[in-house]
């Protein structure tokens, strides 16, 4: 079986995985894209795995990388000749697969992205959360989860307080953590985060109630950095289930936070459309776990009333338990699919033999 990374959290997502399907009796070959906290975590929790190309320092590189990464994964595929291949968005995967007569297993929650046009047709298996708004056809499997759950469940993620002071930081005080990321994926063309300006006025604002800890995948100003996480990236769960907000232009540590019962406000233009992603709506509207705006002004009041309520954090924990009740063991889902060698055909491969029959039934 072959696992593909691109991302953290794809590390986080397949980590627990990956050890089920080894458990029972399958031989699992983890190939990655280097990324400034996908490979280190790979070799914190030490996951053998074989770095396959490096990052893109633009949107201009971004298809001559992705192009090298195929064909490298596409070498190795046909050395090791597995019966499934996975990734997080595939697109990758979803190419190579069929090159190889393996089947591909996709999982997808971001709607509307571009990249799903040219993924999606040649997988196997899209597997999506039950809310997703778009329809795959036949190959779409639904589930009652987030990806996140394959990792921030409490049958699976138990905070460590203790890992956090080692680092500096003290669970009991308070504290916030702010992150900002780079805007240079193939789903990211025409869209954005924070300013400059609008980070240094949620420091500024947040430095005056407690310690400010940011995570950062863009580099930071001088006038930052001094605010940089100080813990490692297998602690980054820790740091934020015990913090008192979390605010930032990250989906994905948006979506954790909100798991993680930790008042979050997601800043992005993704939330301007008419039609936000449906993660998000559910865990705005249904469970009360976030807030969304595309606009910084808006975020930063909104962090400011988030600030300013004492009863915000228990009010958080308890909408975190409610939804724990509605949603399935993520991990336990995965593992069964993947172990499922059955599976519809791509759309692609359906439209040929409906072609195949057309013509039989001509003759």
């Amino acid at each position: 079986m072959v696992v593909t990374i691109q991302h953290p959290a794809h590390v986080h997502f397949y980590r627990h995985v990956i050890d089920e399907l080894e458990g029972r009796g399958h031989e699992v070959f983890v190939f990655a894209r280097e990324n400034d906290l996908a490979v280190p975590l790979l070799n914190a929790y030490g996951i053998p795995h074989e770095v396959l190309a490096g990052p893109q320092e633009s949107l201009t590189e971004l298809l001559k990388v992705q192009l090298a990464y195929e064909l490298r994964l596409l070498g190795r595929a046909r050395r090791l000749d597995p019966d499934v291949m996975t990734a997080i968005g595939g697109l990758a995967v979803a190419h190579v697969a069929p090159l190889v007569e393996a089947r591909s297993v996709v999982f997808v929650d971001n709607e509307g992205t571009t990249s799903h046009r040219v993924t999606t047709p040649f997988a196997h298996v899209v597997a999506t959360p039950r809310a997703y708004a778009e329809d795959y056809g036949d190959a779409h499997v639904r589930y009652d989860g987030y990806h996140e759950l394959a990792y921030l469940h409490p049958d699976y993620f138990e905070p460590n307080p203790s890992v956090l002071r080692i680092h500096g930081v003290d669970p009991d005080e308070r504290y916030f953590v702010l992150r900002f990321r780079r805007w240079d994926a193939l789903h990211d063309v025409g869209e954005g985060g924070l300013s400059l300006e609008g980070k240094r006025r949620l420091v500024s604002t947040l430095d005056n109630e407690g310690s400010v800890y940011i995570s950062s995948t863009d580099e930071l100003p001088p006038d930052l950095e001094a605010y940089h996480n100080p813990v490692p990236p297998r602690a980054m769960h820790d740091l934020l289930y015990f913090a008192d907000c979390y605010a930032g232009d990250s989906a994905t540590m948006a979506t954790e936070s909100a798991l993680l019962g930790t008042p979050t406000v997601r800043i992005q233009s993704f939330a301007a459309r008419k039609q936000d992603m449906t993660n998000f709506v559910e865990l705005e509207e249904r469970y009360d776990l976030l807030r969304s705006t595309h606009d910084e002004d808006e975020g930063h009041a909104l962090v400011r009333d988030i600030v300013g309520d004492p009863t915000v954090p228990e009010q958080w924990r308890k909408r975190r338990q409610r939804l724990f009740a509605d949603k399935i063991d993520v991990t336990a889902f995965v593992t069964d699919l993947l172990c499922d060698q059955g599976g519809a055909p791509t759309s692609l491969e359906r439209e040929f033999e409906e072609e195949l029959d057309s013509v039989a039934t001509a003759d």
